[in-house]
């Protein structure tokens, strides 16, 4: 019984016990994998306010802020990082020679009044800056109806001072002060949907949020109801934002999250986002960027009432009728795991002091959506699987309801000003969702939603190329960079001859996997009988099938940013590890003079940062993949274009020599700043440099700003 694992190995049996044979409670119903209460209200927005913050040592918080002055990250070597922890205790013999009053002011706990009782929130979310300077942006929580009071509606107080008498420093920092300038705001909670299950009702409410910029970069503290106090950061007017980026935020089905969680922490989930929250503490970060995968959704087939379908014969999973109890299980799954998913840990704490921006990715419905054939696809539990899955990511994830907020992406017609819709895609029912926002007066972002509208041989209908490009051609003349959000890497090693061997039906050991023998059954996906990885490389820009289409969307871009005068880069995860991939202007022959980065409007970097939990890909795998990087790629020689992988990761997390330079095995993130005397886009990767242990070190990478002419 002392055995180590022997208790995980225990509650592993005990759960999968449960999911193959489910037993129905006294009400009929089934128990669902997820059982979630309402949330006790000290720890609303993921943080314990009866305990405080624990800051960084002051030599690592000089450190970190003086290689990040002006933009510029150090190398790997010369920068580490110290987790934040969530708490400290405060010592007993403190507390003892407290009198009882102050006991009571010390650990009083802000109360909502009227009281709420919250499910999940309360979560941030950028959008836009408007052309009067304003920043709109929106807060979202979910509430218990039987545990809250609804009169008047929940109240959001924002506050902020546009002198700036509240500007952060690493050493020196000190409580939010108002000044004979300060303003303060009341908004109405605007109610978006409801959600009803067996536990009862939850209303989800979303909170407009706009803020006229000021001089300098300002503090907005804010509350709901009156209850604790959080706060997040907004950047000067004419300030270029600080962002992070991350991607990948789960574990694959089978890994054990334990095995990356490092001493102090509670769960492997939280090493890097306690780095990340360590970073935004003492250099506050504008934006929070989900670059696909923010959750997992693959265990919905672990919900009992999804057994039958799962067993299922491929042939008879395609005509499987949709039940009632199917389709109220799907929803059930989708509210539970996202409430779980979206206010534990670190990962909440950033939810509600960085407002997100976020694009769909493969894991919001199901393992491989988008990618497997129509009839497949089409089937009436697939496609279902694959709606809602959709419209929770857009709940969630965007706060947007079509039902409330149609779908005219108008300005004055949505309440979104960033976003732009789509068609409906294939197989969900649903317009695509992208969005494109600033991030400063030189640098814009754009979120192509690559999964609303995705099949086996398209990433993006031609409808939602049109309307993104119309709406890039409305650009501000000073902008300068381009980032484009597309999820899955587009400049990346090719596997395609592993591609081509898993499609063929001759593949022995495919052949082998669906007789079940030799215990190769798991190289068989349980969806349609084809090979397991094929629906991940298939989802790949540069699979065949999407090489067309991948080309296609580079030469517009390239088209775009030699007319506009803009430089674009590239921005992705998916996976599980670090790289750079390159694109620029094909030299003609050895004679022949390069351009400069800084002179080739071709010159577009793909960061590729994921993921932040994820465990990363074996060993053979990265070694594969550095392999296929040194390959020469003339896919696009055509149009006069090369494509080849940066060598950044010169120097393992210890500081030693490196081998394979191309491709980073560990989990990471990514900060990205401008850096104000170049002009370069600085994306410093933060790569963890011992497992579970919460630190990182940076490997960085820069674009520089366009300088050819739009003549050339």
């Amino acid at each position: 019984m002392d055995n180590p694992g022997w208790q995980a190995r225990r509650r592993a049996d005990k759960e999968s016990a449960r999911y193959h044979a489910p037993q129905r409670g006294p009400d009929g119903h089934y128990d669902p994998v997820e059982h979630l209460r309402p949330m006790d209200e000290p720890f609303v927005g993921g943080f314990d306010t009866r305990i405080p913050p624990t800051p960084p040592p002051k030599e690592y918080i000089q450190q970190y802020i003086q290689s990040h002055q002006n933009g510029q990250p150090r190398q790997a070597s010369q920068v580490s990082a110290v987790p934040l922890s969530s708490s400290v205790s405060t010592s007993s013999s403190r507390v003892t020679d407290m009198s009882p009053i102050e006991r009571s002011q010390r650990f009083k706990v802000a109360r909502m009044e009227p009281h709420l009782q919250f499910m999940v929130g309360p979560l941030l979310r950028y959008d836009a800056i408007d052309e009067r300077g304003v920043w709109n942006g929106f807060a979202l929580i979910v509430t218990s109806d039987s545990g809250s009071v609804y009169e008047p509606h929940p109240t959001l107080t924002y506050k902020w001072d546009p002198d700036g008498h509240h500007s952060p420093s690493a050493l020196n920092e000190s409580p939010f002060a108002l000044g004979p300038n300060s303003q303060i705001q009341h908004v109405p909670g605007h109610e978006i949907w409801v959600y009803s299950g067996n536990g009862g009702s939850y209303t989800f409410w979303r909170f407009a949020v706009q803020i006229p910029l000021g001089s300098t970069e300002m503090k907005i503290s804010y509350n709901i109801n009156h209850g604790q106090d959080l706060e997040f950061y907004v950047p000067g007017r004419n300030q270029n934002m600080r962002w992070a980026a991350h991607s990948c935020n789960g574990f694959s089905a089978g890994v054990n999250p334990d095995d990356f969680r490092g001493p102090g922490f509670k769960s492997g989930y939280d090493p890097l986002w306690t780095d990340l929250l360590a970073k935004h503490a003492h250099m506050p970060f504008h934006v929070l960027v989900g670059g696909g995968d923010q959750l997992y959704c693959d265990s919905l087939v672990r919900e009992p009432e999804m057994q039958d379908w799962v067993n299922m014969k491929p042939e008879e999973r395609k005509v499987a009728v949709l039940t009632e109890e199917i389709s109220l299980a799907i929803d059930r799954f989708f509210f539970n795991h996202y409430c779980h998913s979206f206010r534990n840990g670190a990962f909440a704490r950033a939810n509600s002091t960085i407002p997100m921006m976020n694009m769909a990715g493969q894991h919001i419905k199901i393992d491989g959506f988008g990618s497997y054939p129509d009839d497949l696809q089409l089937a009436p539990i697939f496609r279902t699987i694959g709606s809602r899955g959709y419209f929770f990511f857009l709940l969630f994830q965007c706060f947007i309801n079509a039902e409330v907020d149609g779908v005219d992406d108008r300005p004055d017609k949505h309440s979104n000003k960033s976003l732009i819709i789509g068609a409906v895609g294939p197989y969900i029912r649903s317009r695509s969702h992208s969005f494109l926002a600033s991030l400063g007066p030189r640098t814009w972002i754009l979120l192509l939603d690559c999964r609303a509208e995705r099949k086996k041989d398209q990433v993006c209908s031609a409808e939602e190329y049109q309307k993104v490009f119309a709406r890039l051609e409305g650009l501000p003349q000073h902008v300068e960079h381009l980032v484009v959000l597309v999820g899955i890497p587009i400049a990346y090693p090719r596997m395609v001859l592993l591609e081509t061997a898993l499609e063929s039906k001759f593949n022995p050991l495919l052949v082998l996997g669906r007789a079940g023998s030799l215990g190769l059954g798991g190289l068989v996906n349980k969806f349609n009988d084809d090979a397991e990885l094929l629906d991940d490389l298939s989802d790949h820009w540069t699979a065949k099938s999407h090489k067309t289409e991948r080309n296609w969307f580079i030469e517009q871009l390239q088209f775009f940013a030699k007319v506009k005068s803009v430089r674009v880069s590239f921005l992705s995860g998916d996976v599980h590890c670090a790289a750079v991939g390159v694109l620029k202007t094909l030299s003609k022959s050895k004679k022949h003079t390069a351009l400069s980065p800084s002179e080739d409007y071709r010159y577009m970097i793909n960061v590729v940062t994921s993921a932040i939990v994820n465990r990363p890909p074996p060993s053979t795998v990265i070694s594969m993949v550095s392999s296929l990087a040194t390959k020469n790629h003339k896919t696009m020689h055509y149009a006069d274009t090369d494509e080849s992988m940066a060598p950044i990761f010169t120097t393992e997390t210890n500081g030693s020599a490196r081998k394979q330079k191309v491709v980073m095995g560990q989990r990471n993130w990514c900060s990205v700043n401008l850096d104000q005397a170049t002009g370069d886009l600085v994306f410093d990767i933060r790569v963890e440099k011992e497992k579970g242990i919460g630190t990182t070190v940076g490997y960085a990478v820069r674009t520089p700003p366009p300088r050819w002419s739009t003549g050339a």
